[in-house]
């Protein structure tokens, strides 16, 4: 297309052009509104034009490109000699300026604009070409890289972002060998340069994400060439296989049970067979020797040999899986069996401690598998004290009601058996608590745990209708508690047709409850208003200080959580006693032994209640932490506080 008003003008640059044997076809047009029409109708491959027409001119014509984002090459032949307006036309994106009195440069720069043109097109074709690919990488789900010669990187598709972390922003041009290999590259490098050695490399590469967690990917290089067959850039395609891997470790880890299985069903037989002819012996002994002081020696023996039976019993149960017959036995027996294995072989620094109700009730199932629980348990602690350290075990009978059962996700109400094993070792981290019970997770090093343990045991635990309660702070300890229903008729009797507990009832006292968990927060609280009290809850230290200050007048007790994040239990307690108020604490905690029991009596706490605890329970411990109601007006030390029915 031609810009130009004068015909003498465009004659001459048509016949510039056809001197160069450049074929064509022009339109020439002179105004405004012609131009828009040519553009519109024809899409020129190249626009020249004058400067200066009467009704219309080239920086308005480039205007008018640049608003419709045409990217058409335009050529200024004009008769000016200015160089003000070469300037100001080249700034509004002419691609050349040519004198009418020198049109000769004309066809080359027609040709230059032209070629120019194509040139664009084929780039934003290929760039176009390109972003179609890169968004068939980002569908992939493999992670797929690629590098430059010297391991920067220059791709990383969207899986790579979901497998690693990192965006492709932030690992835009930066060495992925001590990015995905943080402790230890060497085998990055080994690959980089074996690919750029043979031209490919595959196998299994051990790399981490962003938060530093392990992965392993099977890995695929290939070296990419240039049009001249030079080595450009490295192509690499991760696969994730750390699931696959774990799956692999856990088959394995089950092969070698299986196998110590087999083994031990061997070595039972052979031990059973030792162990027959000394048992059947002992009865004849027993009449050749008659009564006298052999008889003792004759009880010792067979006592033993009866323990050897059930050693070879308990490791045929744990390596195979074999289900003894279930009934009704006394956990006092298993419990104090595993008492007495511990303090023979533990180390002497680990303290041994233990309280057992004498009345506890009976449970139904097998004394094996139950025996094998308690043993798991007892490990666990002893490897938590590597150094040393105090292991209280508890049992005593309980009744769990319908608060308690809401406060624990597995408990049904009824009579229960509560068996405690408590430490003061290291503690379990919380990110790692949920995942305990999981099989094949552990936190010991290669060689010292399956991960089996503690999950054998929960399975156990339920197969027998019972619940587990674990409570674990860092650096204090870790408690269990073993809940096993109880098999007696007598505890049933107890538990559904003994006649109401009185239990004490609030006097529209104000109690403060803090506890960091809604559930615990919640019942409490609805409990606590069932039976007479008042309540407001916080939900942390720091709130608690805020709900106090308005409130200090009024409240005559709080229930603190002893392990809250951010500000725990004596912090708590601490902060409210600035106040000068002389209102009662009830420490509340699922660890027995801990050293802050020490600090919160210096605090003035009355009283201390272990997680989880019974309508009773927490009624009871308010009842001897509040003073006694008034009478008439006045304040008696001997007056009774109201009682009522456990419902």
């Amino acid at each position: 297309m031609m810009v130009e008003d004068a015909p003498a003008d465009a004659e001459l640059i048509q016949h510039e052009l056809r001197k160069a044997n450049i074929q064509f076809i022009s339109k020439c047009v002179d105004t405004k509104r012609a131009f828009l029409k040519e553009l519109k109708e024809r899409w020129p491959d190249v626009i020249i034009s004058d400067f200066t027409l009467p009704q219309f001119d080239a920086l308005e014509a480039l205007r008018l490109l640049s608003s419709g984002s045409m990217a058409i090459p335009f050529i200024l032949v004009t008769g000016s000699t200015s160089e003000e307006v070469a300037v100001e036309c080249i700034k509004q994106g002419a691609d050349d300026y040519i004198l009418k009195s020198s049109l000769k440069r004309l066809p080359t720069a027609v040709l230059g604009s032209v070629a120019k043109k194509r040139a664009l097109r084929e780039r934003e074709k290929a760039e176009a070409q390109v972003l179609e690919q890169a968004a068939l990488l980002d569908k992939a789900q493999d992670a797929i890289l690629l590098l430059d010669l010297e391991g920067r990187a220059r791709f990383w598709n969207k899986s790579a972002e979901r497998l690693y972390g990192w965006t492709a922003a932030e690992v835009g041009g930066q060495p992925l060998g001590p990015l995905l290999h943080a402790a230890d590259d060497t085998r990055f490098e080994e690959a980089r340069r074996s690919a750029l050695r043979e031209g490919e490399w595959h196998g299994e590469l051990c790399e981490v994400d962003k938060e530093k967690r392990p992965l392993t990917v099977e890995s695929r290089w290939s070296l990419v060439r240039d049009a001249e067959g030079q080595p450009k850039s490295l192509l690499i395609i991760n696969s994730d296989i750390t699931e696959k891997k774990k799956l692999e470790a856990h088959f394995m880890r089950a092969q070698r049970m299986e196998s110590i299985g087999t083994l031990a069903g061997g070595i039972a037989h052979d031990l059973n067979n030792v162990l027959t002819p000394i048992l059947m012996s002992i009865k004849l002994l027993r009449d050749e020797l008659g009564d006298g002081s052999g008889q003792e020696l004759l009880d010792t023996l067979e006592s033993s040999a009866h323990r050897g039976a059930g050693i070879v019993q308990q490791v045929l149960s744990f390596a195979r899986g074999v289900e003894g017959e279930r009934a009704i036995f006394q956990p006092k027996h298993p419990l104090n069996e595993v008492i007495k294995i511990a303090k023979d072989i533990f180390p002497p620094l680990i303290h041994i401690r233990s309280k057992i109700a004498k009345d506890l009730w009976p449970v139904y199932g097998d004394p094996t598998q139950v025996h094998q629980v308690f043993m798991n348990l007892f490990v666990n602690a002893r490897d938590a004290m590597p150094h040393g350290g105090r292991l209280q075990v508890d049992a005593e009978n309980t009744v769990v009601d319908e608060s308690y059962s809401r406060m624990q996700a597995d408990a049904k109400a009824g009579p229960y058996v509560v068996i405690s094993i408590s430490d003061s070792g290291t503690g379990i981290a919380p990110g790692v608590l949920p995942k305990i019970f999981e099989p094949f997770f552990t936190t010991k090093e290669v060689g010292k745990g399956t991960g089996l343990g503690l999950s054998t045991a929960m399975a156990i635990v339920k197969s027998h209708g019972g619940f587990f309660n674990v409570y674990s702070e860092m650096g204090k300890g870790t408690s269990f508690k073993v809940h096993l229903p109880a098999a007696s008729d007598q505890a049933l009797v107890q538990a559904r047709s003994a006649p109401a507990r009185k239990l004490p009832l609030g006097h529209g006292e104000l109690i403060l409850v803090v506890d960091d968990e809604l559930a615990i927060r919640e019942i409490i609280k609805v409990t606590l208003e069932n039976h007479g009290f008042r309540v407001l809850t916080a939900n942390d230290g720091t709130e608690a200080v805020a709900v106090f200050a308005e409130n200090k007048r009024e409240i005559q007790a709080v229930v603190v959580d002893i392990m809250m994040p951010y500000m725990d239990g004596p912090a708590t307690m601490r902060a409210l006693q600035k106040f000068g108020s002389a209102v009662k604490f009830v420490a509340i905690s699922g660890l027995m032994e801990n050293e802050k029991f020490a600090e919160m009596s210096d605090l003035g706490l009355v009283s201390f209640l272990g997680k989880p605890f019974t309508t009773e329970q927490l009624l009871v411990t308010l009842n001897k932490v509040l003073p006694a109601p008034k009478k008439n007006g006045e304040e008696t030390a001997t007056a009774k506080r109201p009682v009522g029915e456990l419902v």
